[in-house]
């Protein structure tokens, strides 16, 4: 059923809007990961879900789940409810147990959307989870106007995947400022592929590699 739904959503994404894939790539291929994306509508989660390659979850909020056909919607395409600012450890839980067996997980490190399009400073969650999973975390970038529009043009971007052993010593019990400095490393490339570098902006240099 997942990816029946996740192709007829894709479908659907594709028709409404100019969609454009960069840096598949930098996916891994022998483990599961974590997507560490800005956040800029609720149209987020499935769009990147699927055009993402492999089985995604993500965290929703546990009002989304009121409406029971939009619930089956999005449980359907892996979702989870998490109760925001209670500190839901079950959704940590959850979301670790989905990474290690072999299922990517989806999360929002900024908690909320943006207003104006510009990367927040962003939480130590995805950090955390990595962290605690030992999977590499991949920021995606995903990049349009000043709102969705039909035909409007979405370019998703995934970065290069940072490993939390790099940051952080232990597995069991993660240092909090490690934590941070893992968090830094990823919100910092998140909002360059978002953004871009001001000195590189003329001319990046970069191939597009097209639709996917």
């Amino acid at each position: 059923m997942y990816y029946v739904v996740k192709f007829l959503v894709r479908v659907y994404f594709r028709i409404m809007y100019s969609i454009r894939i960069e840096g598949k790539k930098n996916l891994p291929k022998d483990t599961s990961y974590l997507l560490a994306c800005n956040h800029r509508s609720y149209a987020d989660p499935p769009m990147v879900g699927s055009f993402a390659p492999g089985r995604q979850t993500f965290m929703a909020k546990e009002e989304l789940f009121e409406k029971k056909l939009f619930a089956w919607l999005i449980t359907s395409l892996g979702a989870f409810p998490v109760s925001r600012g209670k500190g839901d450890t079950g959704a940590i839980d959850t979301s670790i147990d989905n990474l290690n067996s072999g299922k990517n997980l989806m999360i929002f490190p900024e908690g909320t959307r943006s207003k104006d399009g510009k990367v927040g400073r962003g939480h130590t969650g995805a950090a955390l989870i990595g962290a605690r999973a030992g999977k590499p975390i991949v920021p995606v970038g995903i990049c349009y106007g000043e709102k969705l529009k039909f035909r409007t043009r979405v370019t998703i971007k995934f970065g290069e995947p940072i490993l939390p052993q790099d940051y952080v010593e232990s597995q069991e019990q993660p240092n909090p400022r490690q934590l941070v400095k893992l968090k830094n490393r990823y919100m910092a490339d998140l909002k360059l592929l978002v953004e871009g570098a001001p000195e590189e902006l003329p001319d990046s240099g970069a191939k597009e590699e097209g639709n996917e």
